[in-house]
């Protein structure tokens, strides 16, 4: 792979992680979204974590399937990274002047251990199947139709992904088992929608870079 392809690569990994990392140190944050004649109820984590699956479904077309898995363990490491980090913060006691003390600190990132580890389990489970299942499709299709395995790989896996996560989140006391239903509905139509919208976003990163790299339909850098 030519040094401009690894930048490029290396600029996806960093887009990958920042969002994969975010999304779990905000997600207690919840407000309402109204769109399409729907007041959506969802964590603000949930607007920014489909992007971890465009920059897998541009990195696995591109840069082929073993870049795509290296990326999700990539950020494994960084979740596990950062949740030692949390960890750490929250053990150390906080001064009598600090700004911020324990019992805020703790509020806020409290949640964070059980939040980033029923993500990593959630997320390593969608994104691996969603790799699977989007190469699958490429070579049913022959490199064809990318709209049918981008969504269609993001649909079936964001669906294990937002149940996991949820019910994971429930099962720990993050949230109240009276919001599964509505969390897990609304959470998984919002990253359908994503899912439908980001298709074009898609298409122009593959397009742009198949050009740059003189790809042939169906090729890789790999």
């Amino acid at each position: 792979m030519s040094q401009s392809a690894q930048n490029i690569y290396l600029v996806f990994i960093s887009l990958f992680i920042t969002s994969l990392v975010v999304s779990n140190l905000i997600f207690q944050k919840f407000f309402h979204l109204p769109l399409l004649g729907f007041n959506f109820e969802l964590s603000v984590g949930i607007l920014f974590y489909p992007i971890t699956f465009l920059v897998t479904d541009v990195v696995s077309e591109i840069f082929g399937k073993k870049k795509a898995n290296q990326m999700v363990i990539t950020g494994i490491f960084a979740s596990i990274f950062c949740l030692l980090i949390i960890s750490i913060a929250n053990y150390l006691p906080a001064t009598n002047w600090s700004p911020v003390n324990n019992k805020i600190f703790k509020l806020v990132f409290g949640n964070t251990i059980l939040a980033v580890g029923a993500s990593m389990l959630a997320y390593l489970c969608a994104q691996l199947i969603d790799i699977r299942i989007y190469h699958f499709w490429k070579k049913i299709t022959k490199g064809k139709h990318l709209w049918l395995r981008n969504n269609g790989s993001t649909i079936f896996s964001q669906l294990v992904d937002t149940f996991l996560i949820i019910f994971l989140l429930c099962s720990g006391g993050a949230i109240e088992w009276a919001k599964f239903d509505t969390l897990f509905v609304q959470g998984f139509s919002f990253k359908i929608l994503i899912a439908i919208i980001d298709t074009p976003i898609i298409y122009a990163c593959v397009l742009i870079l198949r050009k740059k790299f003189d790809l042939k339909m169906g090729e890789t850098l790999e």
